[in-house]
């Protein structure tokens, strides 16, 4: 089993910067990206986007596989991620129908009280 799939979508260049968008049409309900997490010590991802908050009380960090860096923000989301925080794994999840060439975009649960997203 291959724990880190991402056939589904690309990385370009998007409104927002870099951003993520789907080679093929994808059903809802179906996974997007399946990825690995990589937990972290002594850093912070207050300042720095592209890491993501990978414990329930804020206080570990972890860097990704795959694309899931470049997922951008919306309130109202497109995909969602499902982290594992035993098994240090992640899904993305279609939450509508996406057509092929679509960006798609999660929510950044942690857009309200991160420094980095204070721009957003």
């Amino acid at each position: 089993m291959n724990l880190i799939n991402c056939d589904k979508v690309e990385v370009k260049k998007g409104e927002l910067g870099l951003s993520v968008f789907a080679r093929e049409d994808i059903k809802a309900g179906v996974t997007i990206e399946t990825g690995l997490m990589i937990p972290l010590k002594n850093v912070s991802g207050e300042d720095n986007p592209h890491l993501h908050t990978w414990s329930d009380d804020r206080e570990t960090w972890a860097c990704s596989s795959g694309v899931l860096a470049y997922y951008n923000h919306s309130e109202t989301p497109n995909a969602k991620k499902y982290g594992d925080l035993k098994e240090n794994t992640i899904k993305v999840v279609a939450l509508s129908d996406i057509k092929a060439g679509d960006e798609i975009r999660t929510k950044y649960m942690s857009k309200s009280w991160r420094k980095c997203f204070s721009t957003f």
